[in-house]
């Protein structure tokens, strides 16, 4: 029996969209998005989170003033309420997606050992 790798890719889309985890994610992403400040705030925050990570990728250097500036941001976005749930929604469903990739993973694991 041949199994379509693709089909149970999508398969594990669908179910991942159905999923509880996802679906409070929406909703608190939604609810981000209907609050103009919140939406403004959440916005600059991933600018910055982005530009970071597109610094770091291209090997350059991140200086302490936008360290300085993405820890105030940081502290800026958990102080709201509405950006503090969904970034825990982010946590969880980001946990569940590791849990995933690691499952996934485990026969090439298996058959080369852990790269641990």
């Amino acid at each position: 029996m041949t199994v379509n790798l693709f089909d149970v890719a999508y398969d594990l889309e669908k179910a991942l969209r159905n999923s509880d985890d996802f679906k409070n994610l929406k909703k608190l992403y939604d609810d981000v998005e209907a609050d103009e400040s919140a939406k403004r705030m959440f916005e600059n925050f991933r600018q910055i989170q982005l530009r970071l990570q597109q610094k770091q990728m291209n090997g350059e250097e991140i200086t302490q003033e936008e360290v300085e500036q993405a820890q105030k941001s940081v502290q800026l976005v958990q102080q709201h309420e509405k950006i503090a749930k969904l970034m825990e929604a982010e946590q969880r469903m980001s946990m569940v997606i590791n849990d995933l990739n690691k499952i996934i993973m485990k026969p090439l694991e298996e058959l080369y050992g852990s790269l641990q």
